[in-house]
Parts: structure tokens; sequence; C-alpha cells
């Protein structure tokens, strides 16, 4: 079965979000817990979805945010990849709308963290980013069986 990530990102897009990324590893357990911190105040029945050390989780983010953001100028090398994560998102107890609240989130950490830099073309390049990321693991959601 053949995967495929269908970007609609632009070349400044992906080097905005590259860059920007680039900018937040040194700083990604700060980044981590800003963003668990602002998920679970957005919405705190996502906590208990959250098991074990929560360390742990944030560079299991980092490592898969950083994976993802290395791919996006050849998407075709993470496609099966993104659509596994969506289809184990299942099993985690993930809601269509979570993506939404993880979204929310995930943009303001990077705010948060990246400050000035954080441009309103910055933001549209990340939100963009994110969108074509979690549209993918929406559609492999979707074909979990129930």
């Amino acid at each position: 079965m053949r995967f495929a990530i269908v970007y609609a990102m632009t070349p400044r897009e992906i080097e905005l979000v590259q860059d920007g990324w680039r900018h937040v590893l040194p700083v990604a357990s700060i980044a981590a817990e800003l963003f668990y911190g602002k998920l679970f105040s957005l919405d705190p029945a996502l906590q208990p979805l959250f098991k074990g050390d929560m360390r742990e989780q944030g560079r299991n983010l980092t490592a898969m945010i950083s994976i993802a953001v290395r791919a996006l100028s050849k998407p075709d090398t993470i496609s099966r990849a993104v659509h596994d994560l969506g289809r184990r998102h299942v099993s985690y107890g993930a809601k269509p709308h979570h993506y939404d609240t993880f979204a929310v989130a995930l943009l303001w950490a990077l705010e948060q963290v990246l400050g000035e830099a954080f441009t309103a073309e910055a933001k549209a390049a990340w939100t963009a980013a994110y969108g074509v990321l979690a549209k993918t693991m929406k559609d492999a959601a979707g074909t979990v069986a129930a």
C-alpha cells in the first residue's frame, strides 16, 4: 500500500519552519513543557491520555517534530511513518477534535520560545505544516476499524 502526503507548502514556508525549528531545538525541553502545560490547560481531559514520564514524552514529541520538519521538502520519506502515527493515536484515545487543540498549544508554545521571530509569516508556515501532517494522521485514523 502506498501512502502519500500532499503538501501545499511553498519553499518559503518550508524554510521558515525549518529555520524556526533550529532555534527551538536548543530549548526543546522548555518548549515541550510549555506545550504540554498549554495543552492540558486547554483540555484537561487530555492529560490521562499521556501515561508515563512527561519528560520522555517531550523528547518523543521533539524527535517526531524534528523528523517531520526535516522531511518537509521530501514528504514521501515520512508518509508511511505519519500514517502509522495517526493509526497508533487512535489506540491512545486521540479524537479528531484533539488535533485542533494540539495545534493551538503547539503554535502557542512556538510563539513563547521564538518570541519576535515567530512572525505572522512564520505562524502561517507552521500552521500549514501542522495542517498537512494532522490531516494525514486523521485520514489514517479513519481507516482504523472501530
